[in-house]
């Protein structure tokens, strides 16, 4: 077993380091403040081949693997959960499932612009009635002379209201049998379709400066071969695209709590009391050690995931244990370096009162913690 990252992988994590440093870290609290979607930055992802890292370059992607892909979102999220979040859900939930199950019209249309950042996509699943009950999906779509007509609400939905958002691939009940069972499909909605309106974004406790918000549609028309993969598949497509996605939440859940531990220890060794630095007294000493500790159990997790699935192998199981793990992680690191920072914490213009915030969405989002621990309990035949 080789637990060394390639030279490859190495100097992604530094080039994405240092970008995240040089140009996120110094508006990261300005954009929070202002609720200011990251456009500039965003743009930037894309001129470095970030905004598509684990698809192919035929299709525009960086041709690199899963591993990479957490990494980078690992090194975002260190320095900004808002940022990474915007990359995480572009990639994992916007693109991917076109990349997946799009015929070749879609892949051709869409995946250059998502690829290269030029376009956002989005994935619409959550409803007021179906959010960790997913399958118990409301929105309908019905075939009228060729066309699917959609009616329904999404909500919680990331990436679909921004300027450069294109398009949005939703979960809709196509059809209902005579015992009562759904027909779930997916479909692809660009934006700027009639009938399909974005709702204003979410006041919310964290990441505020990425787009959430909610989406309705009212006798929304698109093609009929505007269908992603085939009929009645939706169900289990989107139970992949959740699957691959906590592997880049999770990787959110490391790189949080490294940024929060790297705040906490810097400030550990800075900030005197009773004459020395507040790091050399044994109960800051603790707090730092378990924090650190949890940290690598996490990553390992969460990079064994991505191994798992970039081998081909069954990596479901990983991935919900590593997103369970980091979620968690998270919160107790971030809260920790607001303890360590004291009053200080508390204080907005101190990183660390931003990762507190930006924490908990992360035992909820892509599945919270109890439907991960149902995941996990029924791989292991409970």
């Amino acid at each position: 077993m080789d637990f060394d990252l390639s030279d490859d992988h190495r100097l992604l994590r530094s080039t994405v380091r240092e970008f995240a440093e040089q140009e996120i870290a110094p508006v990261a609290e300005e954009l929070d403040r202002t609720k200011a979607f990251p456009y500039e930055l965003v743009k930037r992802l894309g001129e470095l081949n970030l905004m598509g890292i684990p698809f192919p370059e035929a299709v525009g992607g960086a041709g690199a693997d899963t591993l990479a892909y957490a990494i980078v979102v690992e090194e975002l999220a260190r320095v900004d959960s808002s940022v990474a979040i915007t990359l995480c859900a572009h990639t994992s939930l916007g693109t991917q499932p076109i990349y997946l199950f799009g015929n070749d019209e879609q892949k051709r249309d869409w995946l250059p612009q998502l690829t290269a950042g030029e376009k956002l996509g989005a994935f619409g699943l959550t409803e007021p009635e179906a959010g960790s009950d997913a399958g118990n999906v409301q929105t309908r779509a019905m075939l009228d002379d060729g066309d699917w007509v959609i009616n329904g609400s999404k909500q919680f939905i990331t990436n679909a209201g921004t300027d450069i958002s294109g398009c949005v691939v939703i979960t809709a009940v196509t059809d209902v049998d005579a015992n009562g069972r759904k027909e779930i499909s997916n479909i692809l909605v660009p934006n700027g379709t009639p009938g399909y309106e974005q709702g204003a974004p979410y006041r919310k406790m964290g990441w505020n400066a990425s787009d959430t918000r909610p989406l309705t549609f009212t006798d929304c028309r698109v093609p009929g071969d505007h269908m992603v993969g085939p009929r009645g598949a939706g169900f289990k497509q989107f139970l992949r695209v959740l699957d691959i996605g906590r592997i880049g939440v999770a990787a959110m859940g490391v790189g949080l709590a490294q940024g929060a531990l790297d705040e906490a220890l810097r400030y550990a060794k800075e900030r005197k009391a009773f004459g020395q630095p507040i790091s050399k007294f044994q109960a800051i000493q603790a707090k730092l050690a378990d924090v650190a500790t949890e940290i690598a159990a996490g990553r390992l997790l969460t990079y064994n995931a991505a191994f798992l699935k970039d081998q081909g192998r069954d990596f479901s199981l990983t991935a919900a244990q590593a997103k369970l793990k980091t979620g968690r992680l998270a919160v107790r690191a971030s809260e920790e370096a607001v303890q360590i920072h004291g009053g200080y914490g508390y204080i907005e213009e101190y990183p660390v009162c931003r990762f507190y915030r930006d924490a908990k969405i992360l035992t909820i989002g892509e599945g919270t913690d109890e439907v991960q621990q149902m995941v996990i309990a029924r791989a292991l035949g409970a």
